[in-house]
């Protein structure tokens, strides 16, 4: 015991040395790359240069903004603050408020201060301003506003408001010397106003995260909050930045912003919706390129910024509505999300930053006036956004310790204020020094903002219905059916192939998938002629199949009232029917839906045909027997639904799926357990019954629906699925099995038993997981990211 204390604190030392000595070394490696870099650089820089604007200046300029961004947002990081708050100090470094104050040839000799070099970055930072807006509207979530609006609207509103009326009063105060121009004060008061009222979602967003606390009611109010300040925030700037580009102030002007504004508004969440998300459909679906939906998602955001600046307001209004729909369409959404994220991350966020960071010069703080009316700034905008968003979130209904995490958190500014700032510049509403105030005041609150949100969020106690919500939230993450994004169908014209779209809408109605028709054609040669009887005529199927996949899925969406609408497609080819599916399968579906003539083989087993249908779809499958009264009527009520199961993954998957259609049908659903006489008096056999029936009840209440266990002990499984069939009077089984491989389609004896056997409806279900199934069954633009 003795020797043991002091070993113990040495060795940690000595196991950590390394670690720093690498970190050291990484950090000294960087900045001396750069370095060599420029010295190298020094003669082709120096003489282009003297010509004006110089691409190898530029491409220098590039690459030390990128690097000196990266190295200081990583340590920004590692002290627990935003990695965009080290791109902005790495331009304030190498501006005129360190670097041109300790070598300004150096500074000059980096930065030219000729006006087409200048052109030629700020080319690149003008664009980089509409990708981040794009990212921010991805970023925002419409339904988190929609589920705590109360409290959310009520913080945003006082918040916005009093740290507005601070900032216009103050931007009426300000001495004439400090405007660009005195005749348009009262524009530069607006702006002010909308400065100061105004929150990054990044930033906030970020912190939350990074705490545990985005899925907290808190943590969702705070975040709320921010995207409707953010979204009213750059309504206001884009009208008050049309109005700037007037020649004088005009209350006609005001009017045909605002309606234009407006207008633009309406019909962007209408039709341009809709526009949005069948243009990232069919490219998706289309095109083989590399990267096609990326280009697609460029061309939207320039389309909807030009929109904006041909009805006078700014650009960045349009790039954030574009961003807010694209976020919104289904398809792709994290692929999209991740690859977009890091061009922009990479490249576009630490040139805009630092060339921010480059425009701010802090010199003139020495100045005793300024410095203090920045201090007032500051003063003024913490106070008036903290009291605003803490007396909104009283009012909202919030508790006195939310409301003050909520204010702590309302108070950052960070880069959504140096994005204002810097266009404010641009168009003449800021001078340079009004500029350089604004960033530092961004700065000085973003800094503040992670420490105080921290220590305001920490002090909250979960409440039980939070508890609750947590719980479901971190089931769904590792859930099969909550990760179904997109669902194919492949029906002919069957009978079966009614039932089977009508099990696809009451899934995809569920959580709102869209889903996919792949017409196969009129019944299959083989099927019965009472079944073609049965089946609608081959020119109205397309039809009636996707009215089918509505009206179920709107069944199932009767308990949700916001439950998102389900889009319905129907694709025809002119190939064999197994080509068709591996054409669509390239497309990017998490589940196949399969109803066909043909499903069970005569001579036991499944069909050829289903055969060589599945064996082209490397995803998760669920094919679909119907039988009983299904068969002579599909669109028959659903009573009672029998799910099979044990304790490994595909069981508890189809059990899910099993579930999450009786929820949606509203049917009574029981799990049954089955075991051998002689393992029902083991011990063993008990604790593992007891585990799979706790787990099959954990996934009903999840789901909102009440499970039955039935425990049976017959020495055959099938057996003793067949006759709790045949007792308990069900009309549809749904068991989740494994594709076991070979040219043959097999699920297992149980399945092939029951398929031969079974006299009600079944639904077998074969799920993979999701990393293995998208790699096969991805779109263009995800094979791309891999």
């Amino acid at each position: 015991m003795g020797p043991a204390g002091p070993v113990a604190p040495m060795s940690l030392s000595l196991l950590q040395r390394p670690r720093l000595l690498s970190r050291k070394t990484a950090v000294l490696s960087a900045l001396l790359l750069a370095g060599l870099t420029l010295a190298f650089a020094a003669p082709a820089l120096a003489a282009d240069g003297k010509a004006g604007g110089s691409e190898a200046v530029l491409v220098g300029e590039i690459v030390l903004l990128i690097v000196a961004g990266r190295l200081l947002g990583e340590i920004m990081l590692r002290l627990g603050q935003p990695a965009v708050m080290g791109q902005l100090i790495a331009g304030i470094l190498l501006g005129p408020s360190v670097l041109g104050l300790l070598w300004p040839d150096a500074q000059h000799f980096i930065f030219p201060a000729s006006p087409e070099q200048k052109a030629m970055l700020d080319g690149i930072a003008q664009f980089g301003i509409l990708l981040l807006l794009l990212l921010a509207g991805m970023e925002t979530e419409l339904a988190l506003v929609r589920d705590v609006r109360r409290a959310a609207l009520s913080a945003s509103i006082a918040g916005i408001t009093l740290p507005f009326t601070c900032g216009f009063v103050l931007g009426y105060l300000l001495p004439a010397a400090l405007l660009p121009d005195p005749q348009k004060r009262l524009i530069t008061a607006l702006f002010f106003g909308t400065a100061l009222s105004i929150s990054s979602v990044k930033i906030v967003a970020s912190v939350v995260r990074d705490l545990g606390f985005v899925r907290r009611n808190v943590g969702q109010v705070i975040l709320a909050s921010a995207i409707v300040d953010d979204t009213i925030g750059w309504i206001i700037i884009a009208i008050i930045f049309g109005l700037a580009g007037q020649q004088s102030f005009s209350w006609m002007a005001v009017a045909a912003n605002v309606i234009g504004t407006f207008l633009f508004l309406a019909f962007s969440f209408t039709i341009g919706r809709l526009i949005v998300f069948r243009l990232i459909q069919f490219t998706n679906d289309h095109f083989r390129g590399e990267a096609p939906v990326i280009a697609t998602i460029l061309v939207v955001m320039g389309g909807f910024a030009l929109i904006t600046a041909a009805i006078g307001v700014h650009t960045v209004l349009g790039a954030f509505v574009a961003g807010i729909l694209i976020g919104e369409s289904p398809i792709l959404t994290e692929e999209i999300d991740r690859q977009l994220r890091g061009v922009v991350a990479g490249l576009f966020m630490p040139v805009f930053f630092g060339l921010a960071g480059l425009t701010a010069d802090l010199t003139v703080l020495t100045n005793q006036d300024l410095a203090l009316l920045t201090i007032g700034l500051i003063v003024i905008a913490s106070f008036g956004k903290t009291i605003g968003a803490f007396a909104g979130g009283w009012l909202g209904g919030l508790t006195g310790r939310e409301s003050t995490a909520l204010a702590m958190g309302m108070n950052a500014r960070g880069s959504t204020e140096v994005i204002v700032a810097t266009i404010g510049l641009s168009m003449g509403v800021l001078s340079q020094n009004l500029f350089t105030m604004i960033v530092t005041m961004a700065l000085i609150t973003t800094t503040a903002m992670p420490p105080t949100l921290r220590w305001a969020l920490h002090r909250l106690p979960i409440r039980r219905e939070e508890k609750l919500r947590l719980e479901r939230e971190e089931y769904e993450r590792s859930a099969f059916v909550p990760n179904i994004e997109r669902i194919l169908l492949a029906v002919d014209a069957s009978t079966n192939a009614l039932f089977a779209t009508r099990i696809a809408g009451l899934i995809a109605g569920s959580r709102g998938m869209p889903v996919t028709i792949l017409a196969l054609g009129g019944p299959a040669q083989q099927a019965s002629k009472a079944a073609a009887r049965r089946a609608p005529s081959e020119t109205d199927w397309d039809r009636e199949a996707a009215e089918i996949v509505r009206r179920a899925a709107e069944d199932a969406g009767t308990r949700q009232a916001d439950r998102p609408k389900v889009h319905v497609i129907v694709r025809k080819r002119d190939v064999a029917a197994e080509e068709a599916i591996a054409q669509e399968a390239r497309r990017g579906y998490d589940l196949l839906v399969v109803g066909i003539a043909n499903v069970a083989d005569p001579d036991g087993g499944f069909h050829e045909d289903l055969s060589r249908l599945v064996g082209k779809f490397q995803g998760s499958v669920a094919v679909v027997a119907t039988r009983g009264t299904f068969e002579h009527d599909p669109g028959a009520k659903i009573e009672r639904v029998l799910t099979p199961v044990t304790g490994n993954e595909n069981s508890r998957r189809g059990a899910e799926i099993a579930v999450t259609l009786a929820g949606a049908a509203h049917a009574r659903i029981s799990a049954l357990s089955v075991t051998s006489p002689e393992e029902r008096r083991q011990h063993q056999f008990r604790r593992e019954t007891k585990a799979v029936a706790e787990e099959i009840r954990r996934i009903a209440k999840q789901l909102g629906t009440k499970v039955r266990m039935i425990i049976r002990a017959e020495r055959g499984t099938e057996d003793a699925i067949l006759h709790t069939i045949e007792r308990g009077r069900f009309d549809l089984v749904v068991m989740g099995a494994s594709r076991r491989p070979g040219d043959a389609l097999s699920f297992g004896s149980v399945a092939n038993a029951l398929i031969r056997k079974a006299p009600c409806s079944l639904v077998i279900v074969a799920p993979q997981m999701r990393g293995a199934t998208r790699s096969a069954t991805t779109g263009p633009d995800v094979a791309a990211a891999g």
